[in-house]
């Protein structure tokens, strides 16, 4: 009889112990990559192929349209499948892409990874031991950046936006909010949705986190990279994209909140001319700075405008979540997974 590939990915999986049916993890290590014929193939001999308490170890290539030769290099180091875009889309859908075939082949633990050796594959077992304890959804493998040799303002946008990332959606403490170097279970990969399309690492914190997934880190010292990234533009250009899709993802996921805080800003900004008028006319009596009272009540009605509007972001984020709720069923159905225990 001749298995077709989801029975025999099923069978692998299944271990005895004691007459009873044990499910044994898979894991799939996802590589993003665009023209990294020269550093790839180090990256996949490094990943550990044996692990404690995982069945199975795979290596998934999501190549971006390189034009060098990643692809064979992926091959010739072992690569257990490899993926290409005809042309180049970019970071965050080439990670979609390479979450979706590691959830297709299979997976119940994804770690993805970048192609530039810059991450130390061989703590890929300490990265996802708080997964295979049930202690987290979500690994991050942080960088101790105040360590790692770059560039200035490679630090300084990398603190940066973790300092501002972490206040916003109060992720734990030291977390490195633009480390690609992650963990997540299956039910965590399932429920990623990257709306943005220049980077994924800080929208799906956000998510995780509106979510109610628990996010777990990991310290793990980076290599220097000293080239700018394949996948990535200039530092300004990456910063300033970065802090656009922050805002954006937070607006998205925390509507109330956002809307809310400028809709109060601006009532703030309102009353501060028409206390001024106030105070004038309780002094001498005249309308003498009625264009106080003009702007204070300009800002009045643009603040109640903006508070009005909080109500109807936050309706259209309950419709979010019952589609994103759709999709995720719709999602198990497809890659034969089943409801979570309660």
């Amino acid at each position: 009889m001749t298995l077709d590939t989801e029975s025999r990915v099923f069978l692998h999986s299944i271990r005895r112990n004691n007459g009873r049916a044990v499910h044994v993890p898979t894991l799939i290590v996802t590589i993003p990559a665009h023209n990294e014929e020269d550093n790839i193939g180090d990256v996949i001999r490094e990943i550990p192929r044996s692990i404690e308490g995982v069945g199975r170890v795979e290596v998934l290539v999501l190549d971006d349209g390189s034009t060098d030769g990643t692809v064979a290099a992926a091959r010739a180091a072992g690569a257990d499948h490899v993926i290409s875009h005809n042309t180049r889309k970019g970071l965050a859908f080439t990670f979609r892409d390479a979450i979706d075939s590691a959830l297709t082949r299979g997976a119940d633990i994804i770690v993805n990874t970048d192609a530039d050796n810059h991450y130390d594959q061989s703590r890929i077992p300490d990265l996802i031991a708080p997964i295979l304890s049930g202690d987290a959804d979500i690994t991050v493998g942080s960088r101790d950046i105040t360590n790692v040799p770059m560039k200035r303002s490679h630090r300084w946008g990398n603190e940066l936006g973790s300092r501002v990332l972490r206040a916003l959606v109060r992720l734990p403490a030291g977390v490195d909010v633009s480390s690609g170097y992650r963990a997540y279970s299956r039910e965590a990969a399932l429920r990623l949705n990257v709306i943005a399309g220049y980077t994924y690492t800080h929208e799906t914190l956000i998510a995780a986190m509106e979510q109610g997934l628990t996010i777990g880190n990991v310290l793990i010292p980076a290599r220097p990279v000293e080239r700018p990234s394949r996948l990535m533009g200039g530092v300004l250009g990456h910063v300033l994209r970065a802090v656009a899709v922050i805002l954006r993802s937070y607006a998205i996921y925390q509507p109330i909140k956002v809307f809310s805080t400028i809709g109060v800003l601006f009532l703030i900004a309102g009353a501060i001319p028409i206390v001024r008028f106030l105070w004038y006319f309780a002094l001498d009596g005249t309308a003498g700075h009625i264009q106080s009272l003009v702007i204070g009540g300009v800002l009045f009605i643009v603040g109640f405008q903006v508070l009005v509007l909080s109500l109807l972001a936050s309706a259209l984020s309950w419709n979010r979540r019952m589609i994103e709720e759709l999709l995720l069923r719709e999602r198990r159905r497809s890659y034969g997974a089943s409801e979570p225990d309660e």
